[in-house]
């Protein structure tokens, strides 16, 4: 009797991560859609260590980073593929979107100073828990961009 309710807390727990990890991620794409037509006008450039500058008043580096979690369906999913091997699809929009609002954030704090354009512009990733074999540790990616704005 104990493994059936085992059992029924896992499923309904996968379920729910499901279903909930869904419509987070929808509500959250749905920001970055907004935001992202909101912040077109300002370019993210990844070059300029030799490129002709325009006529430039200043110039300051910006920081966007984000920290997102998995959420429960993911992980179970991934650990699932990681038995078998390939591509672990589910996280690949967690990156899309963890990648997405650290340059959001960058654009979003540059254009607050005034920023025209946004050059040499690098993104770094690192992993947070869920990858040293600890099953009670939480997997998260982290995405941090940066760049020199000028104005």
């Amino acid at each position: 009797m104990e493994i059936f309710w085992q059992l029924s807390i896992f499923i309904v727990l996968l379920i729910l991560g499901y279903f909930l990890g869904n419509y987070f991620e929808k509500k959250h794409y749905k920001s970055i859609l907004k935001r992202e037509h909101q912040t077109q006008n300002i370019p993210l450039i990844s070059f300029g260590a030799k490129l002709n500058m325009p006529d430039v008043q200043d110039a300051k580096m910006f920081v966007g980073s984000v920290v997102i979690s998995v959420d429960y369906f993911k992980r179970i999913s991934s650990m699932l593929v990681k038995l078998v091997g390939g591509r672990i699809t589910v996280y690949e929009s967690l990156l899309d979107r963890a990648r997405r609002e650290a340059q959001l954030r960058l654009k979003e704090q540059a254009i607050a100073w005034g920023a025209k354009q946004i050059f040499n512009v690098r993104l770094e990733t690192a992993t947070i828990g869920g990858h040293d074999g600890d099953n009670n540790s939480i997997g998260s990616v982290e995405v941090m961009a940066y760049g020199t704005a000028i104005k």
